[in-house]
């Protein structure tokens, strides 16, 4: 059975879908949720669900190998990242080649980067008038966004939307998309 950690840094929507989805999987368990901010809604869910949390600061996620130590004694294999706001240090990058993966709320190239999280995006796809938006499920590299491309779905952006309102149909794919395609990478991946 393959070990995923979840990286999140807010509510855990993501994160609570990835869980549901695997809930009942024979191949891979949630072993671990790990968070940046002691009080995100994602150690919440992982507390109903019963999977151990690890509460990291920015001094031993950055100066510190102290985290791969602890996915290492959780016998962690894969990470996605559902919401995590920090960028991945190198060495963790190095300890898991092609097994971090991230979804970012846009159709990257575009509308990424440092900054390019949660309203920002979609604010700023508003801004640029798009026609359509959508999301991008990408392997990790030591930059923000840049990784190789794994999936993508697109959703239209109409004349009269907000940003929450594309912040609202982004998520929907979010929802729908992330886990299966994990699960699908995870298989090919390891």
């Amino acid at each position: 059975m393959q070990q995923l950690a979840i990286f999140a840094s807010g509510t855990g929507s993501n994160a609570r879908k990835i869980i549901e989805y695997f809930r009942d999987a024979a191949e891979v368990k949630v072993a671990l949720v790990v968070s940046n901010r002691p009080q995100a809604g994602v150690l919440h869910i992982a507390h109903e669900q019963g999977i151990p949390t690890h509460i990291i600061d920015r001094v031993s996620f950055y100066e510190t190998e102290d985290l791969r130590t602890v996915l290492h004694e959780y016998e962690v294999d894969f990470i996605a990242l559902a919401g995590f706001l920090w960028l991945i240090p190198p060495y963790l990058v190095r300890a898991f080649p092609r097994k971090i993966v991230n979804i970012h709320p846009a159709l990257l190239p575009k509308f990424g980067g440092a900054g390019m999280y949660g309203q920002h995006v979609h604010t700023a796809v508003r801004a640029a008038h798009e026609a359509e938006t959508g999301i991008t499920i990408h392997f990790v590299d030591e930059h923000y966004d840049e990784g190789d491309l794994i999936f993508q779905a697109r959703c239209p952006v109409l004349p009269e939307d907000t940003p929450a309102d594309i912040a609202h149909r982004v998520l929907g794919l979010e929802h729908k998309h992330f886990p299966r395609v994990l699960q699908e990478v995870m298989r090919y991946e390891l």
